[in-house]
């Protein structure tokens, strides 16, 4: 393992660790999911774009069809989880999302006619087994609509995957920093009283800094170093932990319907990927 290996790897750690606390943070501040989602992206977005005028000293967005969509899905998809951690239980709202992967298989194969491998097809369907089960929990009605945004945000996670992929490497960063610059233009004037006090402007500025900003630069360094196998067990930490440290914060514990939904979900989209990371190792011949 080369020192750089090493430190891309801590680095992703560090990356999942601070994404889990994504749920707690948004539990604990007393403010509506707009103006957690628009304070939130603000404040990442200075961050990002700070980071990326020390590195590229420019900021160019291509503004392709693939761009726009890529920053329209990723306001939805940072909107839709704060509501819905806001609505549900911080375990349904990240594992639901979790299901992301199985909507890019699905719509890869509507809209660019990919033919779905075998081992997609099986994940759709074991997903869909675990979404079954996340909704035969019983809940109250505010939290199934909650379950039901948590369901959009993966879909609308998906669709930053497929734009993400349509720009073909091409001024991403920019996607990712308009993505938040528009989530903060559309939930701050809808967003209510953004009066807190210290200490929840204190996980406000956590939540922004660290939670989005710093973590996403971590990730797409850590990325250029690490195998995709690598990248996709370390990061399945953030959807374990996260209900852990909502737990320990709020008291808050996931059901054992939705704790074996969650089992369903995660192990089918970690094989899913770990397959698909090994198939690519072997046709790469590295």
């Amino acid at each position: 393992m080369t020192s750089r290996h090493g430190q891309a790897l801590i680095a992703l750690i560090v990356c999942a660790l601070l994404w889990s606390t994504g749920g707690m943070l948004i539990k604990t501040i007393p403010l509506s999911p707009l103006a957690i989602a628009g304070s939130r992206s603000a404040i990442a977005a200075l961050v990002m774009l700070s980071w990326h005028m020390m590195r590229e000293r420019a900021f160019r967005p291509s503004w392709s069809m693939a761009q726009i969509g890529s920053i329209i899905s990723y306001a939805l998809t940072v909107i839709l989880f704060v509501m819905a951690t806001k609505f549900t239980t911080a375990a349904n709202a990240i594992l639901l999302q979790y299901t992301a992967p199985v909507w890019v298989a699905l719509f890869s194969t509507a809209v660019a006619r990919e033919r779905l491998r075998a081992t997609d097809i099986a994940v759709v369907v074991v997903v869909m087994l675990g979404m079954v089960v996340f909704f035969l929990d019983t809940l109250s009605p505010g939290a199934m609509t909650g379950n039901i945004i948590a369901v959009a945000s993966g879909v609308a996670f998906a669709g930053v995957a497929l734009c993400m992929r349509a720009q073909r490497g091409t001024s991403t960063t920019e996607s990712i920093i308009l993505g938040n610059i528009l989530t903060a233009v559309v939930c701050l004037p809808l967003a209510g009283s953004l009066a807190v006090d210290a200490d929840a402007l204190t996980r406000l500025l956590i939540l922004g800094v660290f939670q989005l900003g710093i973590s996403y630069i971590l990730y797409a360094w850590a990325l250029a170093h690490v195998s995709a196998i690598e990248a996709v067990l370390i990061t399945v930490l953030e959807p374990l932990l996260n209900p852990i440290w909502v737990g320990l914060a709020t008291g808050e514990t996931p059901s054992s319907t939705a704790i074996i939904g969650g089992i369903i979900v995660v192990s089918a989209v970690v094989a899913r990927n770990f397959v698909h990371a090994r198939t690519a190792h072997t046709q790469s011949g590295a």
